[in-house]
């Protein structure tokens, strides 16, 4: 669970100041998927960056329980003199997981083939995102946060990254920023919109969607028109989902 209380966070830049978050207060729960939706600029990188403890806010309070991956995909907690396998290597050791499997894992995900044994400052910044996935992905969190990873790659490593993540879903939940509608409707099942340094949480991610949707078209924002094969798969999505929860249910009072 991620509870947020009355948290403030304002940037100041060249004499103007943007506030992204104003004494926002929200409880993201536990096995949950959320859908963090907003438009540019609305503070959703900023805040998930400051629940992972990278960004500093200026007050109130951010309670976490379980174990919260920092944004996936985010390269940031790597030395950029170590070589991607002494990074892994280490990463391995600070969460207490196998060294062996993490590296065996990530290897064979992140797809680097020689620049896994060379130093982090030779890699683009696709590579880096690739690495930081890999091992996001190889080390179980109760919750992750995703800050659109999934757009790293081509369509194939793409495809790979959604249902690894569709895969951990199983058994952990997400806060999830994207702009891909497609996407939040197959991997959330609840939603959140952030709008002037505020947030609304809604159980149904689709109620969600339907507020950031109404907002960007009233700011003027262009966004696409859902066409009926979206709608449809979102309705089995929905059902889906739904399915998945009773079966883990029924598993566990086995």
């Amino acid at each position: 669970m991620i509870e947020i209380r009355n948290l403030t966070k304002v940037y100041r830049l060249n004499g103007t100041s943007h506030k992204v978050a104003d004494n926002l207060s929200v409880t993201f729960p536990s096995n949950k998927s959320v859908a963090l939706l907003g438009a540019n600029g609305a503070g959703k990188s900023s805040l998930l960056n400051m629940i992972s403890g990278s960004v500093h806010y200026d007050s109130g309070t951010i309670r976490k329980t379980g174990a919260i991956s920092w944004p996936v995909g985010y390269a940031g907690s790597f030395h950029k003199e170590l070589t991607g396998v002494q990074n892994v290597r280490f990463l391995a050791r600070v969460y207490g997981v196998d060294t062996d499997d993490l590296i065996d894992f990530v290897r064979d995900f992140a797809e680097l083939g020689k620049h896994f044994n060379l130093p982090l400052d030779s890699y683009s910044s696709g590579m880096r995102s690739r690495l930081s996935f890999g091992v996001s992905m190889g080390v179980k969190f109760d919750t992750y946060l995703v800050d659109e990873v999934m757009a790293v790659g081509d369509a194939r490593f793409k495809n790979k990254c959604r249902l690894v993540m569709k895969e951990r879903l199983q058994d952990s939940g997400a806060v999830i920023v994207s702009h891909s509608t497609r996407q939040i409707s197959e991997l959330c099942d609840s939603g959140a919109v952030l709008k002037d340094g505020k947030i609304t949480y809604f159980e149904d991610v689709q109620d969600a969607l339907d507020l950031h949707h109404k907002n960007m078209e009233q700011a003027g924002e262009r966004r696409s028109r859902v066409d009926p094969k979206q709608k449809q798969l979102r309705k089995e999505n929905k059902k889906r989902r739904l399915e998945e929860k009773l079966a883990r249910l029924a598993a566990k009072q086995k």
